[in-house]
C-alpha cells in the first residue's frame, strides 16, 4: 500500500512538474508570438507604400492569450490612436488648398474680402497645432503607460510593455513635428498676406493673372511679404 502511495505521489509530482514546464514554455511561446506580431506590425508601418487596411486589420486582431493578450491589446490601442492622429495630420498636409490661397484664381474667386480663405487658414492652423500637440503627447511615458496602468497586471507584464514594446521615447524623430511647423509658418505668412490684401482691397486688382497695385509702396510691401514665404 505504501509502495502504491509512493508511486502515486511520484506520478503526481511528475504531472505537476510537467504542467509547470508546459505553462513556462507556453508563456515563452506567447511572448515570442507577441514580439513577432508587433515586429510584423512595425514592418507594415514602415513600408514604402503603407497599406492602411492591413495595418488596421492587424490592430484589430489579437493573436496571444491571457495576460499577453492584455499587453497586446494595450499596445495596439496605443498604436491605433497614434496612427489615427498621424493620418489626420497627413490628410491636412496633403490638402491642395494649402498652396492655393495665394493664387490669382483664389484672389478672383474669394477676394477682396477673402471670407472663405481666412476661415480655412485659421481653421487649418488650429487643426495642425492641435494634432502636433497630440502627436507629441503620444511620445511621452505618461501617455504610453496610460494604456496599461489600469489593467491590474503583474509587474513583469507592465515592464514588458514599457521596456520591450514601447521602448525609449526620448529619442523621437522630429521629422513630423518639423514638417507641421513649416506648414504652420507658411500658413501664418499666407494669412498676413491675405490680411494685407483685405486692408488694401481698394488698391489692387487682377489683370491677366497678375496682381496690380495702384500704389508703388503697396506693391513693394506685397512683394516683400511674398518673398518671406
Amino acid at each position: 500500500m505504501k509502495k502504491k502511495v509512493l508511486i502515486i505521489i511520484v506520478i503526481l509530482a511528475i504531472i505537476i512538474l510537467g504542467l509547470i514546464a508546459y505553462f513556462v514554455v507556453s508563456d515563452f511561446m506567447q511572448e515570442d508570438k507577441l514580439k513577432a506580431e508587433l515586429n510584423e506590425l512595425s514592418q507594415l508601418s514602415n513600408a514604402e507604400n503603407i497599406d492602411i487596411d492591413k495595418i488596421n486589420q492587424k490592430l484589430d486582431t489579437i493573436v496571444t492569450k491571457d495576460d499577453y493578450a492584455i499587453v497586446e491589446r494595450a499596445f495596439k490601442d496605443y498604436l491605433s490612436d497614434s496612427f489615427e492622429n498621424s493620418l489626420e495630420i497627413a490628410s491636412i498636409l496633403n490638402d491642395e488648398r494649402i498652396t492655393e490661397s495665394l493664387t490669382p484664381e483664389n484672389y478672383k474667386n474669394d477676394g477682396p474680402e477673402f471670407t472663405s480663405t481666412k476661415e480655412y487658414l485659421t481653421k487649418t492652423i488650429e487643426q495642425l497645432e492641435y494634432c502636433k500637440n497630440k502627436y507629441n503627447e503620444f511620445f511621452t511615458d505618461e501617455k504610453a503607460m496610460s494604456y496599461i496602468n489600469d489593467k491590474n497586471l503583474d509587474e513583469y507584464y507592465v515592464n514588458l510593455y514599457k521596456e520591450e514594446i514601447v521602448g525609449d521615447l526620448s529619442n523621437t524623430d522630429k521629422t513630423v513635428e518639423n514638417s507641421i511647423d513649416e506648414v504652420i509658418s507658411m500658413l501664418d505668412k499666407s494669412e498676413k498676406i491675405i490680411d494685407f490684401l483685405i486692408e488694401n482691397k481698394d488698391s489692387w486688382e487682377i489683370e491677366n493673372d497678375n496682381i496690380i497695385f495702384d500704389d508703388t509702396d503697396l506693391s513693394r510691401e506685397y512683394d516683400d511679404l511674398i518673398s518671406q514665404l
